[in-house]
């Protein structure tokens, strides 16, 4: 049963209540907790009886001596219900690549703020996503603080150090340049016609025409466009997990979204689904439908790591600058930017949720659209 006070501060009268948490099972006698800076009684009431229900549950037992390991394993027992198999998936990779090797064997009331300064600056030198790291560890130590398993976090005021290609120069810039220009994507698809399949030739031309996701691109169904209306829908994605394509809705509702179709993917697409039925009856599929856009021989759905593969061998067989699948996306918005599209445009059209995504792709534009700014200015002053 809680015990509730009021006491005075500076800030005024606030209330905390006393708990009886049960029995040590290290020490055999009966331990407390006290927590603080509730501004009424009723507030305080409403924490107490929570915090019951909890040690009734069995989630507060020993929680003195609890191993960073062991307080994830009880969050994320509660999170993974929570979250997609995509995405517990990653958290899951996260942990087990940075942070449990770090964190895990630790007792919580014994990791400090210089120990996780020191494990963030480590991490930060073998990744560029440090923040994320810092973000997922910080979800364990925010869930130990309301478990009233530590009294204070140890990570909230640690900061991300920058990264070194944060630091360089303009002039070195264009060796980070994560999209290619109209030059460049011409000629990479002229490469692929030539090189390619027809079906890995139109994979490419679809994810430039249309700045797609990787995994939504593979995860069409030819009812996902609309020859009539010149249009695609996206609105899943394709996943892998344990031998298994799963399926998935979009993450947000922005990246479910209906987005046009220029007339030339449209004929390409055409082109494909006649031939993907040709190759079908030639592969004994009787009835040469197959329901998926990009599938291989046997009708299953193309790996993920398929992309990644040909668009890496295409690059370095012909000597092109080296980008990644996502900077296709990047290339996308880009060429729509010069072509004079708006921000709000590009970011509908890309599905971003949060328009700073957007911004920073503006704000990595490509010199032809800064040599346009000028000319642009030149002929408005001179009229």
């Amino acid at each position: 049963m809680a015990s509730f006070q009021k006491y005075t501060t500076k800030q005024g009268q606030m209330w905390l209540f006393k708990l009886d948490t049960g029995i040590n099972p290290e020490t055999g006698k009966r331990q407390t907790t006290t927590r603080r800076g509730f501004k009424t009684k009723k507030e305080a009431q409403a924490v107490a009886a929570k915090l019951e229900q909890e040690i009734a549950n069995g989630i507060l037992i020993n929680n003195n001596n609890l191993t960073y390991s062991e307080v994830f394993d009880q969050w994320f027992s509660n999170h993974s219900k929570t979250i997609k198999i995509s995405t517990k998936k990653s958290i899951e990779s996260k942990f087990k690549k940075h942070i449990l090797p770090r964190f895990g064997k630790l007792k919580m009331k014994e990791i400090t703020r210089p120990y996780c300064q020191k494990m963030i600056n480590e991490i930060a030198q073998t990744i560029t996503s440090v923040n994320d790291i810092r973000i997922q560890a910080n979800q364990v130590f925010k869930y130990a603080l309301k478990m009233d398993i530590i009294s204070k976090n140890p990570l909230e005021h640690v900061s991300i150090p920058r990264q070194q290609k944060e630091l360089i120069s303009e002039e070195n810039e264009t060796l980070e340049r994560n999209y290619w220009k109209k030059d460049e994507i011409k000629q990479f698809l002229t490469i692929t016609k030539q090189e390619l399949s027809f079906r890995d030739h139109i994979l490419f031309h679809l994810l430039i025409y249309t700045g797609g996701r990787k995994g939504e691109i593979l995860a069409l169904t030819w009812d996902d466009i609309d020859f009539d209306a010149g249009s695609i829908r996206f609105a899943k994605t394709l996943f892998h997990n344990k031998g298994k394509f799963i399926f998935q809705t979009s993450k947000t509702k922005e990246s479910k979204r209906l987005i046009s179709l220029d007339t030339k993917t449209l004929s390409s697409l055409k082109k494909w689904r006649i031939r993907q039925k040709e190759e079908n009856l030639a592969n004994a599929n009787t009835s040469g439908e197959n329901k998926m856009v990009f599938t291989r021989d046997d009708g299953s759905p193309l790996r993920l790591a398929y992309p990644n593969e040909k668009l890496d061998i295409v690059i370095k067989k012909n000597n092109l600058h080296r980008i990644t699948i996502h900077g296709l996306r990047h290339t996308h918005a880009s060429l729509l930017f010069e072509a004079g599209a708006s921000i709000k445009e590009v970011q509908e059209r890309l599905g971003h949720s949060d328009i700073q995504m957007t911004m920073n792709i503006y704000t990595h534009v490509t010199d032809t659209l800064k040599e346009q700014t000028a000319q642009k200015f030149q002929k408005y002053i001179e009229l």
